[in-house]
């Protein structure tokens, strides 16, 4: 699959060609994050660290705010890769650092290993220093200490002249089952397909940068159909996971999709583009584009907006859909809705009122001691939360991305109970 790399340089998102040459100024990096998040992982990469000329930490801590990056450049030590990993980094990405020594003090399956290559010839120090060493024998060397690779043909870096599918189906095989991710060279979907096919993935910049590859085309470029029309079955789900619907896609509509970030199908009965919602309202903000092992279905995972997914005016086209999300949108509802004097109202309303319920709730269940106390209580705080998460304008997907970032951390605090206030 793609991988696509953002390289920052004093704040914004830069191309090098060579990674020397400066060839494209992105400008802010944040839309590109957003954009590019729909196929996954983004590669983010510091390259004024990795040159030793300052640092764009804070650029990328907000990045990790809006999307599921893996983190390079700059980090030579374990504080360092741990802090990110903290901090939200699906992965870390190391250079030079990447020992055994420092690597069997990290998690296993969260350690990419980059290796830059010219003729073959691993290359360190900003691709400036030769070390004498083949890549397949590092390659060899760091296999059982990594989860990833991710391997770089300087030679080809930035210049959008190919792959050479040989040389890379001989790496795949050399890894094992440790994924690796090619950079340089990728000029085209196709480039991407064939990457794939062989078992790895493309990091690519310079072909999306300059507009010469499209974000979608390369999502949907290893995609194969055993239908006659070569449709592509898709599930579409929200947020949590819950499924909406399925659909069609084709090669046409995944482009369209990637390049709107709104919901577009292929319409069996009408033929060609289905924009979700454009006669009806009932619109999709799309955030990720998942391709299944097989590579012959999709998942779109949407926000939807307006009444629902289906055409009968009901969330999904399964019915109504189940769980906490659905009592979250039927308590935002209620703020709007509720008549004066209600009890909902008056917990938006009455100040003090919430607060003393959800205190009062918290130490009810605290209190219970069988499961049905404890499935009551918790029932029963569980609605005032979300009552009080909707007072702040505070959504369940947010407090589940929240959740799902504090996961990652590997430094965890003591847990230890605050001191009660006397008061």
């Amino acid at each position: 699959m793609i991988i696509p790399s953002i390289d920052l340089q004093n704040g914004r998102a830069v191309q090098l060609e060579g990674g020397k040459e400066f060839k494209i100024d992105g400008g802010d990096p944040m839309p590109w994050l957003r954009r590019f998040r729909v196929a996954g992982e983004v590669a983010v990469i510091d390259l004024d660290a990795a040159m030793g000329k300052g640092s764009n930490a804070p650029v990328i801590e907000a990045l990790l705010r809006e999307g599921r990056c893996r983190v390079g450049g700059g980090i030579r030590d374990v504080e360092t890769a741990r802090s990110w990993l903290d901090r939200g980094a699906e992965r870390v990405i190391l250079g030079t650092a990447a020992r055994p020594e420092i690597l069997g003090q990290l998690p296993r399956e969260r350690v990419i290993a980059a290796l830059d290559a010219a003729q073959g010839e691993v290359m360190v120090h900003g691709w400036q220093t030769r070390t004498g060493q083949r890549l397949d024998e590092r390659v060899r060397e760091l296999a059982p200490h990594v989860g990833g690779f991710l391997i770089t043909f300087i030679e080809r870096e930035g210049r959008m002249v190919g792959i050479d599918q040989e040389r890379i189906a001989e790496l795949v095989r050399l890894a094992g089952d440790v994924r690796i991710t090619f950079a340089g060279g990728v000029a085209c979907a196709d480039d991407v397909a064939a990457i794939d096919r062989l078992g790895g993935d493309a990091q690519v910049g310079m072909a999306l940068y300059s507009g010469r590859m499209e974000l979608g085309d390369a999502i949907a470029a290893p995609l194969r159909s055993d239908r006659p029309d070569g449709l592509i079955p898709t599930v579409v789900t929200d947020l949590h996971g819950r499924s909406l619907g399925l659909v069609y896609s084709s090669r046409e509509s995944v482009a369209e999709a990637a390049r709107t970030g709104r919901g577009v199908y292929h319409s069996r009965s009408r033929g060609g583009l289905w924009r979700k919602g454009e006669s009806s309202g009932d619109w999709q903000e799309l955030f990720q584009i998942r391709v299944d092992c097989d590579r012959d279905a999709l998942e779109f995972v949407v926000r939807q907006h307006g009444a629902g997914f289906c055409h009968t005016g009901t969330a999904g086209c399964f019915g109504a859909l189940p769980g906490l999300p659905s009592l979250a949108a039927t308590v935002a509802r209620r703020k709007e809705q509720a008549p004066a004097g209600s009890y909902t109202r008056r917990l938006f309303d009455e100040p003090g009122l919430l607060d003393k319920k959800l205190v009062e709730e918290a130490r009810e269940l605290a209190a219970a001691t069988t499961a049905d106390e404890g499935t009551w209580e918790a029932a029963d705080l569980l609605y005032f939360a979300l009552v009080k998460m909707t007072s702040l304008g505070v959504s369940l997907d947010q407090v589940e991305e929240e959740l799902r970032r504090r996961s990652l951390k590997l430094d965890r605090r003591p847990g230890d109970a605050k001191p009660e206030d006397p008061s």
